[in-house]
């Protein structure tokens, strides 16, 4: 018992100690080891010198990206490269839930969507909304010197990107903008001159009139429905981008290509400006970043599956590419060209920069050959 009184005592008089040299101006100083630790979210946490500086975890999120067709087409490829990359960029923060097919928003009403936050990003073609945008459907006209998707994707995505405060912008922050190749008419009989397309019906995606200016007619209607318009006749050909003859197999049908290219056929993905400006910057940051990248994706994507599509079905179908004769090529270039000027003319004549625009494309198509 005594010694236990004895250590007591002792315990009791180093404490006393130490407190007195304390009070007396000593100093006791802590030093922990500076640490770095990263979250799943890509938060970061530092310890440097004694000081600590944070920054905040971001919330995981979803966002809800609509798009109106099956995806299995070159938007639709565009839009899993980009759901992959912000993931894995933004390490897991942000996920996308994909609405494809039209279960959330369809063609007709996407940009309304986003603006009225059905979905946050949505995806379609900018001529698919008569009037909405005017500057932007310059890059679906003839005569802007595009070879294929990814130069006219690269040419159009600098052009918008650099004008984003237009008008018909100003509600929307640009995710990525990309286009088709050049449109071809495809046919299921031959035709190897201008007159030979007279009366012709051709499915087309809207836009400027050239099949009009050729003799032929524009028919509307919507891609799900194509394949059994050829099968009984209801039209006679189609004008769009050529990997449709391997993706829905409407070269069983078709077999022939004119090689004379016309327009494009211009994509736009957006999101509404305050839902963007509402995100954490790292994410932004992401998006900014991603926005040429998927451009260029978009273009290569659609050149590969053309070049695929084409020898598919030159083996496999019977297809055949048309050359016009230099005479009849002429011809058919004389036809477009007042279209083209029209189109300008009419955009030009809501007081918008039309022709400045156009040269804009051009420029840019340019500098992407």
């Amino acid at each position: 018992m005594k010694r236990f009184a004895w250590l007591a005592v002792i315990v009791i008089c180093i404490t006393g100690f130490a407190a007195v040299v304390a009070g007396c101006g000593g100093e006791t100083t802590t030093t922990t080891a500076a640490t770095t630790t990263t979250a799943p979210a890509g938060g970061e946490t530092t310890t440097t010198g004694g000081e600590s500086t944070s920054t905040t975890v971001g919330e995981k999120m979803v966002l809800k990206y609509a798009h109106f067709t099956s995806g299995k087409d070159f938007p639709g490829r565009q839009l899993d490269f980009w759901a992959e990359e912000i993931n894995k960029r933004t390490n897991g923060q942000v996920e996308v839930q994909k609405f494809l097919g039209g279960t959330l928003l369809t063609a007709k009403n996407m940009y309304d969507g986003v603006l009225t936050g059905v979905a946050d990003i949505g995806l379609s073609f900018v001529t698919y909304e008569p009037g909405r945008f005017p500057l932007l459907s310059l890059n679906d006209l003839h005569g802007l010197g595009y070879a294929n998707s990814a130069q006219g994707s690269q040419a159009f995505f600098d052009v918008v990107w650099a004008n984003q405060d237009i008008a018909e912008l100003q509600d929307f922050q640009v995710i990525t903008a990309f286009c088709t190749e050049p449109a071809y008419i495809q046919t299921i009989a031959k035709k190897d001159s201008v007159a030979s397309l007279a009366g012709t019906e051709i499915r087309t995606a809207g836009g400027a009139k050239y099949l009009e200016s050729l003799g032929a007619t524009g028919v509307g209607m919507p891609q799900s429905e194509i394949a059994q318009a050829l099968q009984t006749g209801v039209i006679d050909g189609i004008l769009t981008s050529r990997e449709v003859l391997m993706d829905f197999k409407y070269a069983e049908k078709i077999k022939y290509v004119l090689n004379n290219p016309l327009g494009q056929v211009s994509a736009l993905v957006v999101m509404k400006k305050d839902k963007y400006e509402a995100l954490p910057d790292n994410v932004k940051e992401v998006i900014q970043e991603l926005a040429p990248e998927a451009a260029k994706f978009a273009g290569e994507s659609l050149d590969k599956s053309v070049k695929e599509s084409i020898e598919w079905s030159k083996a496999n179908q019977g297809l055949t590419e048309v050359e016009l004769s230099a005479e009849e090529a002429a011809k058919l270039e004389a036809a477009l060209q007042p279209v083209t000027d029209a189109w300008i003319a009419s955009v030009a004549a809501k007081g918008l920069p039309a022709e400045d625009f156009y040269k804009q494309l051009q420029e840019a198509g340019a500098k992407h050959k």
